[in-house]
């Protein structure tokens, strides 16, 4: 689950393009040569004044006013011409949460229109608190159970609302699994707290694991050490006689994938370290049971002969072997894919912790930590850890939503479940592009599917499935839109997005593909030819990127979908005809939009 949690607004600058299929170059990163990056910040730093220029101009239609700011997060420059910059906003010097926009332009730098997530002002109504930040503190800290850190004043600008508040980041929360950290936000007129969400991103939410419990499961899936593929084998004697560190070809014994190859770093000669510096130095530690969300206090991972884990759960691991597996496979599938370097395309590592906390039936995205969190199940309902690769390709997938359009649940119960749709998408967005990378990996122990969750052992064989979400009755996913939807829990209506991407690649109605049996329905009984996973990825990719928001719903997603199929495929296309055919068969049309729906 992805939670609302605002972080301070960056200025540092991302200068990303896509092409018109799913490859596309990225700009910025250290393996940019001097001249080209140099020309990448030249042509950004343009972009950003002709956009922030333009969102002024024309304030009706971007919703700035007098005392915004803007700034500048993400730079995309599309190659057949278009430039788009994605903002975030302070008001008077304070944070706008819900006030992230996406101004528009032609290749002349022209406006071209805006994708806002708040359709009111920003104003609040009073700028004097009534509240101390000592009282806010105070309250945050009763509500999370924990510790507070200093109150900030930001207005609210979430859902309808332009309110003074403080917001608090409460550390050692009681009210989090694993004492993680919450984002609490306080009206500073009336006390009432506005919202209290943890930082962490959950892969089961509370609801669920309390339907296992109730209905006694215990998830307990087979596990093999598969076979030594060729050429899986440590560095030479003689290779390791050169300087240290360097790249090692290291081999990983998983629970999940088999044996696998791994990029090493070699730090002495009999050391290897699992650390990848192929790809940016991205690294698994083991948290050695605890809680901590520093990266740095987790412990190195070595050995003596680059081979990790050896298939079961009697090594520590072999369970950083499917971790890293899977994160440098989900890298590798944004990069060549998309040329996103890196989660927030910033050409910086992705991390992981495993052994995380003491019985932990879950595994977490943490942006406080940017990186993974694995726990090693609690031993009664989940007997092995959660490193299955479709876990780890959804929830580094909310990291890659967490540097884009930040879609965030409308509200969270006092249980932490998440409920809205903005939230459905981000859960949806997740399991899309976690399959991808399963389609991506194409490895033989864990195969490629519509699939989530299938390595988990539940007794419905899978968690949820994107042809047909209603057959996860663990969850209750629907298959259809419905008035009732915008307050669905996020995992739960997900499923609405999900079979409309289904639908979009591979169409309605029976058929096989690897294997797996799928018959996808439609809510009008209609019949959908799907355009193929290539395609239909490469426009929600481009729909999250250039098109979402914070507050994007589905009907909101629709209309982000359409303008990418036009942008990649044309107007008249038989993909953009396709898409709207596709959300037209989850009951998600122009004719049903709500008058209201922020």
């Amino acid at each position: 689950m992805r939670r609302p949690h605002i972080r301070s607004l960056a200025v540092a600058v991302a200068v990303t393009t896509a092409a018109t299929g799913l490859a596309g170059t990225a700009f910025a990163g250290p393996d940019a040569g001097a001249g080209q990056a140099a020309v990448a910040q030249s042509s950004a730093a343009s972009v950003v004044s002709a956009a922030h220029a333009a969102a002024f101009a024309h304030a009706s239609a971007t919703g700035v006013s007098q005392g915004d700011e803007l700034h500048a997060t993400d730079v995309m420059l599309d190659p057949e011409g278009a430039r788009h910059v994605r903002f975030t906003r302070t008001h008077q010097g304070m944070a706008v949460l819900g006030g992230d926009l996406v101004v528009h332009l032609t290749k002349q730098l022209s406006y071209a229109g805006v994708t806002r997530a708040a359709d009111h002002t920003v104003k609040p109504a009073t700028t004097d608190a009534k509240l101390s930040a000592t009282q806010a503190e105070q309250k945050a800290a009763s509500v999370a159970k924990g510790d507070a850190g200093t109150a900030q004043l930001v207005v609210d600008a979430r859902d309808g609302a332009s309110a003074l508040a403080y917001q608090v980041t409460v550390a050692d929360s009681g009210t989090t699994e694993g004492g993680g950290s919450r984002t609490v936000v306080v009206d500073a007129v009336t006390g009432k707290v506005r919202s209290n969400t943890p930082d962490s991103d959950e892969f089961l939410s509370p609801e669920l694991l309390e339907t296992l419990r109730e209905r006694g499961e215990v998830a307990d899936p087979a596990t093999g050490v598969g076979t030594l593929s060729a050429g899986l084998t440590s560095t030479s004697a003689a290779a390791a006689a050169s300087a240290y560190p360097k790249t090692a070809n290291g081999t990983g014994k998983s629970l999940f994938v088999g044996v696998v190859p791994l990029k090493t770093t070699q730090t002495a000669r009999t050391t290897f370290q699992l650390k990848d510096p192929t790809r940016y130095g991205t690294e698994t530690r083991d948290a050695k049971g605890s809680y901590t969300e520093s990266f740095s206090r987790g412990t190195k991972i070595t050995t003596k002969n680059d081979v990790f884990g050896n298939g079961a759960t009697s090594s520590r691991n072999s369970a950083a072997a499917d971790a890293q597996y899977g994160i440098t496979k989900t890298l590798d599938f944004y990069k060549k894919t998309f040329g996103r370097k890196g989660i927030a395309n910033n050409s910086k590592p992705a991390k992981a912790m495993v052994h995380w906390g003491s019985k932990i039936a879950n595994a977490f995205w943490d942006p406080t930590c940017g990186c993974m969190l694995y726990g090693d199940g609690d031993g009664d309902m989940f007997k092995k850890p959660l490193v299955a690769l479709d876990v780890t390709g959804h929830e580094l997938t909310h990291g890659v939503v967490d540097a884009t359009a930040k879609l965030e649940p409308t509200r969270v119960d006092s249980d932490g479940n998440q409920y809205g749709e903005p939230g459905a998408l981000n859960e949806s967005l997740a399991d899309i592009f976690g399959s991808n990378v399963e389609f991506f990996a194409n490895n033989a122990k864990d195969k490629p599917d519509y699939l989530i969750g299938e390595e988990m052992g539940l007794d419905q064989k899978f968690l949820r499935r994107l042809d047909h979400p209603s057959l996860d009755v663990l969850e209750g996913t629907i298959d259809y839109w419905s008035t009732q939807t915008y307050d669905t829990e996020v995992h739960a209506g997900s499923g609405v997005s999900s079979h409309a991407y289904y639908l979009l690649a591979e169409g309605s109605g029976k058929k096989t593909i690897g294997g797996v049996q799928y018959d996808s329905p439609t809510y009008d009984g209609s019949t959908v030819k799907g355009i193929g996973r290539t395609k239909a990825t490469a426009i929600f990719y481009r729909a999250l990127t250039r098109y979402m928001v914070s507050s994007t719903d589905f009907h909101d997603a629709r209309t982000a979908t359409l303008k990418a199929a036009k942008d990649l495929y044309g107007l008249n296309s038989t993909e953009y005809l396709t898409v709207n055919q596709a959300w037209a068969a989850v009951n998600v049309t122009t004719a049903n939009t709500p008058a209201a729906h922020r």
